[in-house]
């Protein structure tokens, strides 16, 4: 079971080096090197141990941590919350080693490329497609964030009479957005390379765990002007724990990153690999819980979809991580962008059956036109969908894809390949830990995205 898996690339392929093409989908901070048969775990990588977490980390951590007081309170408390944070750590570590040893097995260095080569050409068309729609999503929430957050900043800067009865022109949600889309994520979503990936890595870090220590310690030290509200203690109904579980997988989903990451590593071995997850995960679950469980605790059932909102305007320390989050989404969505649109050439390569290098010419000019429209169709839509749970609720079903689905359809396809004359209870173990992986994630996708087509967009 550690030879390559379905070498034989006939049966799939489009065009010849289109995975080579569209292996973009990098994780910040990561650098591998080229991929060849004699490179696969030779040590050729430069990113110890250590980094590798700090890697990981990085990648689960991210404006999501904003939306777990909310999900803590869905779940219908803190007891709930936990349980089902950790019940779906075991599966999204059990994710993250299935794909390490997929890579391994298949020779391949990106989240699409491994699914396209143990999984076959639908799963893998399915998955680039899902990658584009999850990092589009992204962008749209990153969007909204970034105009909650001003419009708290703009609340405390501009006061107004309360008689006025409208607000000014300049300080209009959909005209600061705006704004602060065309003029600074426009620019820099439009190179070809994005180079400042390791600076906003490093922005998102301090950012993310400035904000977790605001929220901790406004626990702790609460303002005066905090009314004590209620605190659910149980789920509404047995269902309703369910809609924590979109929060939950965009947090954890760090996923499409970890397939880079493993193969930048100076020794990419499947067991190193999982106490490197185990380890990143268990301080992402310390941070998310934290987050989560003081804020949920400070505004109990009257906590917003984004915690930082529920937060006075005039709050200084609050306004900071505030304008942190804001920082990081900037630098954060060109990056999501980047991999969106190298899934899309990817895709639109494949298809047309053309090499990178006859296509050169024409690179520029729909690359202008994959980013400017990208752009304007995110920007519309953050504009008329104000509230981020929306948007969450629609891409966390397809996190769960990412965590449950394709690592599990990777892992029964790589066992269904292993020549054996007898099945081992082992293998059969494996397989049958994958069928379950499909499963949970396949239910959480459909649970969540109807949930959402039927009770939040059409509310």
């Amino acid at each position: 079971g550690t030879g390559s898996i379905n070498s034989d690339y006939k049966d799939w392929e489009w065009s010849a080096d289109a995975g080579e093409r569209a292996r973009l989908l990098q994780s910040p901070s990561v650098e591998t090197a080229p991929k060849s048969g004699e490179s696969q775990g030779n040590g050729l990588g430069a990113t110890s141990a250590l980094g590798a977490i700090f890697i990981v980390v990085n990648a689960a951590l991210g404006a999501g941590l904003l939306n777990f007081p909310a999900a803590f309170n869905m779940a219908g408390g803190v007891a709930a919350g936990i349980a089902l944070q950790m019940c779906m750590l075991i599966f999204i570590i059990g994710g993250l080693v299935i794909l390490a040893y997929c890579s391994q097995a298949s020779n391949e260095r990106t989240y699409q490329e491994v699914v396209w080569a143990v999984c076959g050409k639908v799963p893998g068309v399915l998955c680039e497609v899902a990658i584009a729609v999850y990092t589009f999503g992204t962008c749209i929430a990153f969007l909204i964030i970034i105009g909650d957050q001003e419009d708290k900043i703009i609340a405390a800067l501009v006061t107004e009479p309360e008689e006025a009865g409208s607000s000014r022109w300049y300080t209009d949600r959909k005209f600061t957005i705006s704004v602060t889309a065309f003029l600074l994520i426009l620019p820099l979503s439009i190179p070809k390379e994005i180079g400042f990936q390791k600076y906003a890595s490093s922005l998102s870090v301090i950012g993310t765990w400035y904000v977790t220590a605001v929220i901790i310690i406004k626990y702790i030290w609460p303002d005066q002007e905090l009314v004590p509200v209620e605190i659910p203690t149980s789920p509404s109904t047995w269902t309703a724990v369910f809609n924590a579980m979109p929060t939950i997988c965009f947090g954890f989903q760090c996923h499409v990153s970890s397939v880079p990451v493993f193969n930048s590593m100076k020794q990419p071995e499947v067991k190193t690999w999982g106490a490197v997850v185990t380890a990143a995960m268990v301080i992402a679950l310390f941070v998310y819980t934290g987050t989560g469980v003081c804020g949920f605790l400070t505004f109990g059932a009257s906590v917003e979809q984004d915690v930082l909102l529920s937060y006075p305007s005039n709050d200084i320390p609050v306004a900071l991580a505030r304008a942190f989050i804001i920082l990081c989404v900037l630098t954060s969505y060109p990056i999501l962008h980047f991999c969106g649109r190298a899934v899309l050439e990817g895709l639109w390569l494949r298809y047309t059956g053309v090499t990178v290098e006859e296509d050169v010419v024409r690179e520029r000019r729909r690359r202008l036109l994959q980013t400017i429209s990208w752009f304007l169709l995110t920007l519309l839509l953050a504009l008329f969908i104000p509230d981020i749970g929306k948007v969450i609720s629609v891409i966390g079903g397809l996190a769960a894809c990412f965590i449950f689905v394709f690592p599990g359809l990777c892992l029964i396809q790589a066992k269904l390949s292993e020549i054996q004359e007898t099945r081992a209870i082992s293998w059969w173990a494996q397989v049958s830990y994958g069928v379950f992986m499909v499963t949970i994630g396949a239910f959480i996708f459909g649970q969540t995205t109807a949930n959402a087509i039927f009770v939040d967009l059409t509310a």
